[in-house]
């Protein structure tokens, strides 16, 4: 058995403590199978040649895309999708896996062993027997938890100095920038930097509104003018922002607040072309009044009122 083969068995595999023997748990022998064939596709004689020459940052984009594939399926209901799109995901995590073992950093058993590890190190309330006295003391274990993991990367690397001690370290960058800012807003509220309630917040939606109808303004008088530009993309930026945290404030999860207005949109939407394609024209073909009528049209619709 060879090296990869090895550490594949010991992910796989785990101790029967009745017959005090090693039984594979259910669904090892498909964690297996999934390993055989993306190596197989990685393959350089034999493999795939879109897999052979894809890299990380290729990649990327794929597993981000996978992700909200799943909370699409999630947001839909829809189980038998849910668990096709789990699967996508899954592959993704097999992919980077198996183009890091290549180049000698790591494999997939070794991804395995890092998550189980870090949940039940964070989770010593159930694994280890520790008593938390509320979601707040859990949180802040969590939190110390998490800076207690950084510190360590740093010094393995051999720059523990460098620890960065912000309490807005440790958010991702890869995230999307609304998610970012949703987690900026959260670690500046937990050591008192936040409003005191959505009212505030309101008002300064308001107030940033305001500074984007003049940056508009601004642009309009002088469209080649990047600098009023800049200022224009600063100030959408702050309104943006502020309307992320007010989401916060009403305990609104932002994505799912947007997806619902996508979704409207596109349900009323379609039901314009629906009902345009019935009067015997093209919605494109008309003009924007003429648009405008079928959309309140399809939002009467909606309503349950008499639609002409």
């Amino acid at each position: 058995m060879n090296d990869h083969a090895s550490r594949d068995a010991a992910a796989g595999a785990a101790p029967d403590a009745a017959a005090g023997t090693t039984a594979a748990p259910a669904g090892a022998d498909e964690i297996r199978r999934l390993l055989a064939i993306m190596a197989r596709l990685r393959d350089p004689q034999d493999g795939c040649p879109w897999d052979l020459k894809q890299t990380f940052a290729t990649i990327a984009p794929y597993t981000v895309e996978e992700a909200y594939e799943v909370a699409d399926a999630i947001d839909r209901g829809d189980l038998d999708d849910l668990k096709d799109e789990l699967g996508d995901l899954l592959f993704q995590v097999v992919f980077h896996a198996r183009m890091a073992e290549e180049a000698g950093a790591f494999a997939f058993p070794d991804v395995v062993r890092a998550i189980s590890d870090k949940m039940e190190r964070r989770h010593p309330h159930v694994f280890a027997g520790m008593s938390i006295a509320d979601s707040d003391a859990l949180n802040a274990m969590w939190d110390a938890e998490k800076k207690k993991e950084r510190l360590a990367k740093l010094a393995a690397g051999g720059q523990a100095d460098g620890l960065d001690d912000s309490a807005l370290a440790g958010i991702a960058r890869g995230l999307p920038e609304w998610q970012r800012a949703l987690k900026l807003q959260k670690k500046a509220a937990a050591v008192g930097f936040d409003w005191p309630g959505p009212q505030p917040v309101i008002e300064k939606l308001r107030e940033e509104l305001d500074e984007v109808a003049v940056e508009f303004a601004a642009v309009a008088d002088a469209p080649a003018d990047a600098a009023a530009r800049g200022r224009l993309e600063e100030e959408l930026g702050d309104l943006l922002f502020v309307a992320a945290n007010l989401t916060r404030h009403a305990n609104v999860d932002f994505g799912v607040a947007m997806r619902r207005a996508n979704a409207k949109f596109e349900r009323r939407f379609r039901a314009m072309e629906t009902m345009a394609a019935a009067d015997g024209v093209r919605l494109a073909d008309l003009a924007l009044d003429a648009q405008d009528a079928y959309w309140e049209r399809a939002k009467a619709l909606e309503r349950g009122d008499d639609v002409p």
